[in-house]
């Protein structure tokens, strides 16, 4: 589904850096669009947990990507960014997974410079990532797909910081719209790169240790990033079901489940509702004439919990 607005269009909006969470699958990304949050940034290495059951170890491949971004981005009104690693191989290998995954419905697409997957803290030599950064961005031309070039340089290593720097700087002078140096933690990291590196960056993987957050979105926004990615949404989800699994399998009841719902308010015996099954049947009716309800096993399903967004049904299909 095409999104209501653009990436680049929702960027050039923005005035203020802002939160992009990671997601992995159409319930997660559904629960960040539900918050009202603009954009999601889809993780591969979450996406390699979900889908396949393994860390995130080169073992997703890109028919495993571009599966999982044509059902997020086509089930969303929000602008998708997708993962793609170090684009599956050389140069012909990053034309055609970039050029698919801009099919699929990807809003942006993330390569990194990384020289194998096993090892991600060896960075390509530059000349041979500038190479597949070309190749993503003849295969994007004519699309509303962006490229975000990111490096794996580590800032704590003052050669590897320049070099992470430079690198960037002219992948943004070949064409790529944002930059990302994924290793950087504190605000004396981003100056330095702000510093070499002109136009639209992305903070990545926001800490807050001990509650206080390293950066603010005010601090950021100063120095040319326009967005900040963090990883919620697996870690509450898992939390999630592990409290709740762990007090049912003791209880040998799901009592604590059907009287516990934090998110919504709206305790229920099941997530149905937050994904509004009534509207589906409501369209089928007005196709039909008929008057069918969603149940569930006979069970009447709650409606949809006030106070989140809603996306037309019509839009989702």
């Amino acid at each position: 589904m095409a999104s209501q607005k653009t990436l680049k269009q929702i960027l050039e909006e923005s005035k203020q850096c802002f939160l992009v969470p990671c997601v992995y699958d159409c319930a997660s990304n559904r629960a960040v669009e539900m918050c009202g949050f603009p954009v999601s940034l889809l993780s591969g290495g979450e996406v390699s947990i979900s889908m396949n059951g393994v860390i995130d170890y080169g073992l997703t491949n890109l028919t495993d990507l571009e599966w999982v971004v044509s059902r997020v981005s086509q089930t969303s009104s929000m602008p998708l960014i997708a993962d793609i690693e170090d684009g599956f191989g050389g140069p012909l290998a990053v034309y055609r997974s970039a050029k698919r995954l801009a099919m699929a419905g990807a809003a942006a697409i993330q390569l990194e410079d990384a020289g194998d997957m096993e090892d991600t803290t060896k960075l390509l030599p530059r000349d041979k990532y500038l190479a597949k950064v070309k190749a993503a961005l003849s295969a994007l031309e004519g699309t509303n797909c962006m490229l975000i070039a990111r490096t794996n340089a580590d800032p704590a290593i003052p050669e590897e910081m320049k070099e992470g720097c430079e690198r960037l700087k002219a992948a943004m002078d070949l064409g790529a719209e944002l930059a990302m140096m994924v290793k950087i933690t504190n605000l004396e990291q981003a100056k330095e790169l702000a510093k070499v590196v002109p136009g639209w960056k992305i903070f990545a993987d926001v800490r807050a240790d001990n509650g206080v957050p390293s950066v603010t979105m005010d601090q950021l926004t100063e120095l040319g990033y326009v967005m900040c990615s963090t990883h919620y949404t697996m870690k509450a989800a898992m939390e999630g079901m592990l409290e709740h699994g762990l007090q049912n399998f003791k209880d040998q009841s799901v009592a604590y489940t059907f009287t516990h719902a934090s998110g919504t308010g709206q305790a229920d015996f099941s997530a149905s509702p937050l994904f509004e099954p009534h509207a589906y049947l409501e369209l089928e009716n007005s196709f039909t004439g008929a008057d069918k309800e969603y149940t569930i096993v006979g069970h009447k399903v709650d409606g949809y919990p006030e106070g989140f967004k809603r996306v037309s049904i019509k839009e989702r299909l």
